[in-house]
């Protein structure tokens, strides 16, 4: 899914404010990372992903992969932090920050 810019600023404002959901460390990109991170973006729509793995090289190779797996759009990345975007279905408006956001 290609995003505007304005549609990548509206995003990035959302990320701005939330915790990494899911944390990638030692191990590097597991199958239960993808379990979750998959999850997540079900659940949230929009999560934020922290990666403390070696250099910006492996940390980009990671979050790609990581995007193709879950099908998800990389909004931004900044150092060791990721946003990730995927519409669900059936957004619950209890869990997608999309939607709590948008009703705030």
């Amino acid at each position: 899914m290609k995003l505007t810019p304005e549609q990548k600023k509206f995003y990035r404002t959302i990320g701005h404010e939330l915790n990494p959901i899911v944390t990638i460390a030692g191990k590097g990109l597991t199958e239960n990372i993808t379990t979750e991170t998959d999850r997540a973006l079900e659940q949230h729509e929009l999560i934020k992903i922290k990666v403390s793995v070696g250099d910006r090289e492996a940390r980009d190779k990671i979050v790609d992969t990581l995007c193709s797996q879950v099908n998800a759009t990389l909004v931004q990345r900044i150092g060791n932090m990721a946003i990730f975007l995927r519409r669900a279905k059936q957004p619950n408006p209890k869990l997608s920050n999309l939607v709590r956001y948008k009703n705030l």
